[in-house]
């Protein structure tokens, strides 16, 4: 044999790549539990990106990249009067539910917001159910696009388990690439062959860095990232449609694979260099577990490692706002992840800066009680000194149970407790949190304040009837099942 020549003989899919094209085939939702908590996560997602409407920063980013460009068919980015090819849509659907960091959760070795891929999914689905009633064909139903969510969710969140891209530098939107691009060329009516191009089009495609997430280089980028990992995917979707070939080896490939190029774990995690280390490694079979345990940003628009810590300042506010000028020290007691994600001190230079501080998100419903999206503007931070005074004060500690349990499949606790500590010697209680509302062991109290959260996000857009009338669909799933998504969407035209 040639030592200088390769063996070129071209391997079978990748079974990673097979195992999410046969999952997005052939799997049969049953869960009533998944439906009915894809159907609240369809309200909110499309709540938060209404809201994030009210923000220029994120409004400055939508709309047709020629002016003027008229689209058949196209599909429409709810709140706004814009219709655009799919690629764009995506973009500026997943830019809005992304850019405020108020759509939901998930939390493992790594971690991401599910709900992202709905831009990809209602893009495509709105522009296809057009195209079939203009054929004379019958609409896609939303049954369609609440399935679509829950694979999304499941690829994304099942992934996510054991693999941790954020050691190896990697953004966790290339879950939402990945995971959209497989849903959407599933919906677009990719076969199989089809299908695994699309995908393993994902894996090799460019990933984004996490760098824009993390100090000092935090900026807004990581509100339009998941946009653009949705309108990628359904790029990649349709170029797999168009019958381009795949690449069967986009992962394992020696030296040029996903594995061995953006995978390799071994300086990261100072553990032994070998295959077992650079694959990804799955907890679960695919099915419906992570939408039916993920979880809610329903109080605060805010980095989910610090809901429970929110909600202790909250408490907390009635104690102590009378006496914010005399503390001493502010105790954070949390878990690992929360430390290395979003504890930082020194100034903070844009809204995505603070919304990713533990000590800012902690400090403002100290003192008023309340975090809302606007106390991560310039002009409310520039005008409240004391916020800056408060998390000099404070103190960032981990409590390993609190780390242990946020990895315990049985528990996924997201644990905070907070006490202060003032000027003459005494103190607060030690109030703790360890499942914040949004979380699965709090359904019950959580669902009615998520639908009043997608009231107050719908009256930001529309006018009462309006309102109502979305809102009323929404909360029947048998109608809201059975409408075709043109007609759905066309609800959030203003």
């Amino acid at each position: 044999m040639n030592d200088n020549a390769e063996i070129n003989s071209r391997p079978d899919y990748d079974l990673v790549i097979q195992d999410i094209a046969d999952y997005v085939r052939s799997y049969q939702i049953q869960s009533e539990e998944a439906l009915e908590i894809a159907r609240n996560c369809l309200m909110d997602t499309l709540g938060c990106g209404l809201l994030a409407l009210n923000f220029p920063e994120c409004t400055k980013h939508l709309g047709p990249l020629v002016e003027g460009t008229l689209v058949p068919n196209g599909a429409r980015v709810p709140g706004t009067s814009y219709v655009l090819d799919p690629v764009k849509a995506a973009w500026d659907i997943g830019a809005t539910i992304r850019w405020l960091d108020f759509n939901d959760t998930w939390l493992a070795a790594e971690w991401g917001h599910p709900s992202d891929n709905l831009g990809a999914i209602l893009a495509v689905a709105d522009y296809l159910s057009q195209v079939q009633v203009a054929n004379g064909e019958e609409p896609l139903t939303m049954d369609l696009v609440l399935e679509a969510m829950i694979k999304a969710h499941e690829i994304q969140g099942c992934l996510a388990l054991e693999n941790s891209f954020n050691r190896v530098g990697l953004d966790h939107v290339l879950l939402v690439k990945l995971a959209s691009t497989a849903v959407v060329a599933d919906m677009m009516g990719a076969n199989r062959e089809q299908l695994l191009s699309a995908i393993s089009h994902a894996l090799a495609d460019g990933q984004s860095l996490r760098t824009y997430r993390h100090a000092p280089n935090t900026g807004s980028r990581k509100s339009w990232a998941a946009g653009d990992a949705t309108s990628r995917a359904v790029r990649l979707a349709d170029i797999a449609l168009r019958g381009e070939m795949g690449i069967p080896g986009a992962l394992s490939a020696p030296t040029w694979g996903f594995y061995d190029v953006l995978f390799n774990k071994t300086n990261a995690d100072q553990q032994l260099k070998s295959k077992e280390n650079r694959s990804f490694r799955f907890q679960r079979d695919y099915g419906s577990y992570v939408m039916e345990n993920v979880l809610f940003k329903i109080s605060f628009p805010a980095e989910f490692h610090s809901q429970t810590a929110c909600e202790c300042a909250v408490i907390l506010h009635p104690e102590v706002k009378y006496r914010i000028d005399k503390i001493e020290k502010i105790v954070i007691t949390t878990h690992k992840s929360a430390i290395r994600i979003i504890s930082k001190v020194g100034p903070l230079a844009n809204p995505a800066d603070r919304d990713h501080c533990l000590q800012y998100m902690v400090a403002v419903p100290l003192i008023f009680g309340d975090l809302t999206a606007s106390h991560y503007e310039d002009s409310f931070h520039a005008t409240n000194p004391l916020i800056d005074e408060l998390r000099d004060k404070m103190e960032i500690v981990e409590d390993k149970r609190y780390s242990d349990d946020y990895h315990d499949p049985e528990k996924r606790s997201i644990a905070n407790a907070m006490q202060v500590f003032f000027q003459d010697g005494s103190s607060t209680d030690k109030i703790e949190v360890e499942y914040p509302i949004g979380h699965r062991r709090r359904r019950q109290e959580g669902i009615p304040i998520l639908e009043e959260k997608f009231k107050r996000n719908l009256a930001t857009r529309f006018p009462s009837d309006q309102c109502k009338a979305i809102f009323s669909l929404c909360k029947e799933s048998g109608r809201l099942n059975k409408t075709p998504v043109h007609e759905f969407v066309s609800m959030f035209v203003p």
